[in-house]
């Protein structure tokens, strides 16, 4: 009997072992998906900051969609796409709406079955950054 509960709790403790490993490598993967798509996001909008106020506001300058891979230690070149998308809109009901944008950029991605998303919005002004550059 003692033999029969001794086997009991110590596959209660592999099973218990085994299931905190799976969810901690899930934790680290959805993890450094993240980070990439937070820096996918980032590479944009450092890239419109060197834009100047004409190429931001010409429709279809800048493009709409994008797409970014993640791959790590992979030869086979399978791995993550990202799918992104650029929204520029006027401030709506601000006095200085003639003179700023808001941009949005959108990420979408899939993560086995799930699908994830993650948007960062920033605005552009006129006399912004791009004048102290050029």
């Amino acid at each position: 009997m003692e033999g029969l509960i001794g086997v009991a709790v110590m596959g209660i403790v592999f099973v218990s072992l085994y299931t905190g490993m799976a969810s901690g490598f899930r934790t680290i993967r959805t993890a450094q998906e993240d980070l990439r798509a937070t820096q996918i996001m980032t590479e944009t909008f450092e890239a419109m900051r060197l834009y100047n106020w004409e190429q931001v506001t010409t429709p279809g300058f800048i493009p709409e969609a994008f797409t970014a891979r993640y791959a790590p230690n992979n030869t086979n070149n399978r791995g993550i796409t990202y799918t992104g998308t650029i929204r520029i809109s006027a401030v709506a009901g601000q006095p200085y709406m003639v003179d700023m944008r808001a941009v949005t950029v959108t990420l979408s991605w899939n993560t086995g079955a799930r699908a994830r998303t993650r948007t960062l919005t920033s605005y552009v002004s006129r006399y912004g950054l791009q004048h102290y550059i050029y």
